[in-house]
């Protein structure tokens, strides 16, 4: 029996150029991987190279045990997210089976592109307070595992924001747009 998905990715000319994209990707099953500082510390490695790689400005990541946030920003009118995320997921997906025979993500991931009255300020601290929200730390700067290329995130005094990803709006605020 096959089952047939839902095709929920826009098409790929969406993903190119200097788009400002939010990435969510899951860990397999939503496993605590991350939760081991060595997995983590490869993770942001890897992000890092290949956000640079693929020519992509880290706004705002944050690598939580059970998954990732990635706020980034294409750099050239070639800037592919979709090549960028792609090859992050596959190059830290190999050096995690490689360490743990183990399957580190979820085949998809979640992305918003921003619109023009978003902020980046607002979904970077989203992304920041991920970890406070949770009850890991207690404040952003805590936690080990987020960061900023673009952002002097630390430095700055963010008292959270009312932001939150539309996929989790409530059902009657999205009738009402």
């Amino acid at each position: 029996m096959t089952l047939n998905r839902k095709r929920t990715r826009l098409s790929a000319s969406h993903y190119l150029g200097r788009k400002t994209c939010f990435v969510t990707i899951c860990c397999d099953h939503r496993r605590p991987y991350m939760a081991e500082s060595r997995t983590a510390q490869s993770v942001e490695q890897l992000l890092v190279e290949c956000a640079a790689n693929r020519s992509f400005l880290l706004h705002a990541y944050c690598l939580m045990p059970d998954h990732a946030h990635v706020l980034a920003q294409g750099t050239d009118v070639n800037s592919d997210l979709l090549e960028f995320i792609r090859l992050f997921k596959q190059h830290s997906a190999f050096a995690f089976r490689t360490d743990t025979a183990k399957q580190l993500w979820e085949a998809g991931f979640y992305d918003y592109i921003l619109r023009p009255s978003d902020r980046v300020d607002d979904i970077a601290a989203y992304i920041w307070w991920n970890p406070v929200r949770k009850a890991i730390c207690q404040e952003p700067k805590d936690f080990p595992f987020s960061g900023s290329q673009t952002i002097e995130w630390i430095a700055r005094s963010y008292l959270g924001t009312a932001w939150s990803p539309p996929w989790q709006e409530e059902p009657e605020a999205k009738e009402r747009v």
